[in-house]
Formats: structure tokens, sequence, C-alpha cells
């Protein structure tokens, strides 16, 4: 290989690193500044059972379930999660509209999983 060559490919693969370890860490300063909402989920209820978030702040919700699976399905919000039983799972979402939501359980749960719901308040 010529030395332009090499050279070339050398400047070529550091430019490469140095934005991939810039990207790289962008995302984890990013995600160490998202606040962490931690919300359990049991038979039959959330807790807690009401949050407040402000439109347009990225939020992660830690989501664990204490017996058996259940979902977490909030349409508006673009959220339909489910929570594998004993575990926990992870989303991030930024809230775009303001209201008032009602978060359900979408994974059967037993004799009053029409019940399992909280409340999610987009200010």
């Amino acid at each position: 290989m010529s030395r332009t060559k090499s050279f070339i490919v050398a400047t070529a693969t550091t430019l490469c690193l140095s934005v991939s370890l810039l990207v790289s860490g962008t995302r984890r300063v990013h995600a160490e500044n998202v606040p962490v909402i931690d919300i359990t989920a049991k038979r039959f209820a959330f807790s807690p059972d009401k949050i407040t978030l402000k439109k347009g702040q990225t939020v992660k919700l830690r989501l664990h379930s204490e017996d058996v699976t259940h979902g977490f399905f909030l349409r508006p919000l673009k959220l339909d999660e489910e929570i594998p039983a004993g575990q926990t799972t992870e989303v991030t979402v930024t809230p775009e509209t303001a209201g008032t939501f009602t978060t359900i359980c979408d994974h059967f749960c037993g004799a009053n999983h029409g019940n399992m719901n909280m409340t999610i308040v987009v200010e």
C-alpha cells in the first residue's frame, strides 16, 4: 500500500473512532441526566397510583412486577409494555401532550384485572 493510502486509511480510522467515542459519550451523559420513576405492579394495582410528568421532559419509567406478568398500556404516550413476573422493564418516554391519562394493565392478571390502572398527569 502506498504511503498516501496508508495515511488516508489511518486518518479515516481515527476519525471514525473519534466520532464513535463522541457519540457514545454523549449518550452516556444524556442517560445519566434522565430522571427515573419506579413503578411497581402487583395484583391489582400500580404503586404509586399517580405520577406527574412535565411536557417535553424525558423520563425513564422503571416498571417492576412483584407477582405475575402485567401490562402497562397508555396509547397517548405510546406506551405498550409487558412487565414479566418478578422482573423489571425500563422504558424511556418524552410526553408531548399535556393532560390527565389513565394507564391500564392490558395483560390479564386475575379477577380484579379490570380495575388495575394508574393516572399519569402531564403538565
